[in-house]
Parts: C-alpha cells; sequence; structure tokens
C-alpha cells in the first residue's frame, strides 16, 4: 500500500509537469526513479497481453502489464492535471514572471539531479550531452510548419508528438504545434471529433508509443550512461523554452465561436536591475530546493 501511495504522488509530480508549458512528465518520471519501469510497463503491451486479454485471463495480464503500477501513475498524473491546471492558469496570468522563475529553477536543478545518475563519463557521454541540448533547444527558437492533414503526415505526427510526451525535455503538444497540425488535431478534430483526423493520429501515437518504448528500453540496457546523457541535455536544452524575461508570440486559432490561442514563440530580454528581478531570482532558488527536496525524498521511497 505504502509503495502505491509513493506511485501516485510521482504520478502527480508528472501530471503537474504536463501542465507546465515546456516541461514533460518524463523529467519528473527520470527524476523520482520510475522512467525506466514506465517504459518497460508500456513495452509490455505486447502480443502476450493481447492473447491474455482475448481469452479472458485478466489477472495473468494485469500481472502481465503491472496494472497495479500503472494504475497508482494514472490516478496521481489524473488527479493532479484537474487540480494543478486551474492554480497554474490563475498564477501565470497575474505572476507570469515569477512562475517562469520557479519552473526555470525546477529545471535547473533537475539537469544536475538527473545527470548525476550518470556512472561514468566518456566522450560519447559528453557528445551526446551537447546533441540533446542542441536539439531542445533548437526546438524553442524554430518556425511552426504549415498544416498536412493527408494520412501518412496524420500517423507521423501521432507517433512523434506522443513520443515527445514520455521523453524528459519535450513537449508533446508543442512538438505537435512546430509540425503544424496543432489546430487541425487539439482544436477543430478533437472538438468535431473527425474521425478522419483522429484515426490515423491514434494510430501513429500507439504504434509510435510502442515501438519506442521497445527502442528506449534496450538503449536504456545497453547504453545506460549515454542514454541519460542524452536525456539531460533534452533536460537543459529545454531551459531556453523556460527562461523567465521573455515576451510571447501567440497565435490565434478560431474553435467554432471562440478564439483560442496559442504560444508558438517568444522574444527573450534579459532581466533588469529592479526588485521584481529579485524576487524572481529568490522563486528560482526555491524552485531549486524542491527539486532538491523531491530528490531526497525519491532516494528514501520504495524503489520500482
Amino acid at each position: 500500500m505504502i509503495d502505491y501511495i509513493f506511485n501516485m504522488l510521482k504520478g502527480a509530480l508528472m501530471g503537474a509537469a504536463n501542465v507546465i508549458p515546456g516541461v514533460s512528465g518524463g523529467t519528473m518520471a527520470l527524476l523520482t526513479g520510475i522512467f525506466e519501469k514506465l517504459i518497460n510497463t508500456i513495452k509490455s503491451f505486447d502480443i502476450k497481453a493481447v492473447k491474455l486479454a482475448c481469452t479472458f485471463k485478466f489477472k495473468e495480464l494485469f500481472e502481465h502489464v503491472d496494472i497495479k503500477f500503472l494504475s497508482a501513475i494514472g490516478i496521481g498524473v489524473v488527479a493532479s492535471i484537474l487540480t494543478f491546471a486551474r492554480v497554474l492558469e490563475f498564477l501565470f496570468e497575474h505572476y507570469a514572471l515569477y512562475v517562469w522563475a520557479f519552473f526555470f529553477g525546477l529545471i535547473l536543478a533537475s539537469v544536475y539531479y538527473v545527470g548525476r545518475k550518470i556512472s561514468r563519463r566518456s566522450t560519447s557521454v559528453i557528445l551526446l550531452f551537447i546533441v540533446g541540448t542542441a536539439v531542445a533547444a533548437s526546438i524553442a527558437f524554430m518556425e511552426p510548419a504549415q498544416e498536412n492533414a493527408s494520412i501518412p503526415y496524420l500517423l507521423v505526427c501521432g507517433a512523434i508528438a506522443m513520443c515527445s510526451m514520455i521523453l524528459p525535455g519535450l513537449s508533446g503538444s508543442y512538438v505537435l504545434l512546430l509540425m503544424g497540425n496543432y489546430q487541425l488535431v487539439m482544436i477543430k478534430a478533437v472538438s468535431n471529433f473527425d474521425v478522419a483526423v483522429l484515426v490515423p493520429v491514434g494510430i501513429g501515437a500507439l504504434v509510435g508509443l510502442a515501438a519506442f518504448a521497445r527502442l528506449l528500453s534496450w538503449i536504456f540496457k545497453k547504453y545506460h550512461d549515454q542514454t541519460i546523457a542524452l536525456l539531460t541535455g533534452f533536460i537543459f536544452g529545454s531551459l531556453a523554452i523556460l527562461w523567465p524575461w521573455k515576451n510571447a508570440v501567440i497565435r490565434t486559432f478560431e474553435k467554432g465561436d471562440e478564439i483560442k490561442e496559442k504560444v508558438i514563440g517568444y522574444d527573450y530580454a534579459l532581466p533588469e536591475l529592479n526588485a521584481e528581478t529579485g524576487i524572481a531570482l529568490a522563486i528560482m532558488l526555491a524552485g531549486i530546493a524542491i527539486i532538491a527536496l523531491i530528490e531526497t525524498m525519491a532516494g528514501k521511497a520504495p524503489r520500482d
């Protein structure tokens, strides 16, 4: 029961991270020590799982895919998203600078604690960290592509967006925006329940996630330090999106009679020397301290 509660709390951290622009739940999964198990659990949805389901052997199925673990993570994620999203919306509206500063501190500290999981530094580890940083940082400055409703492209969008959601440092919705299909998929298709769009995106997401989980699991086992280095680079590069002193470049989308806004980029600036900046820096330090506390608690909690 204690393990279940701890996993719910870890899921809650993942859910909270997923509602933060530019932050991935995978970052918190990596910090709290459940990332590899989460990937392996996703990988367990295979042919054997299908056969067990078709023959109504639910007890064996639940053991095979570790439903207990997944349900704890899922409950934590959903509960966190439902509660934290509203609070975050209010804070962003009234205290945007301080919110960005807090999350910048969180992710900055995450770089250190995730990178500390690397057992041996080598040339390949350093190079992959640089590659991960460059990829994630470049995403912050990319221009969105044009909308494309072709089935092959929708399949690719679903696969890449879903894989991005579980990778530390990468945001699935932001990647979908860069691919040009955020409005088509997340607004038009969802609002109108357009199966012609949702089905290929869903198929791409499921196939991509299943294949990616297997690949990532294999890479983790064979090249653990290199994989951690790449993921740490992703997290470090995502700091470009979280830089507090910036102005959002916003694009508007039509959703029926409503107008929906989506951030597509930022104009960056340097902080001014004033009281507001001092408060922001103090809040940033608080974010760093919280990650240090989370890492300490994760170290004492039961590991899966």
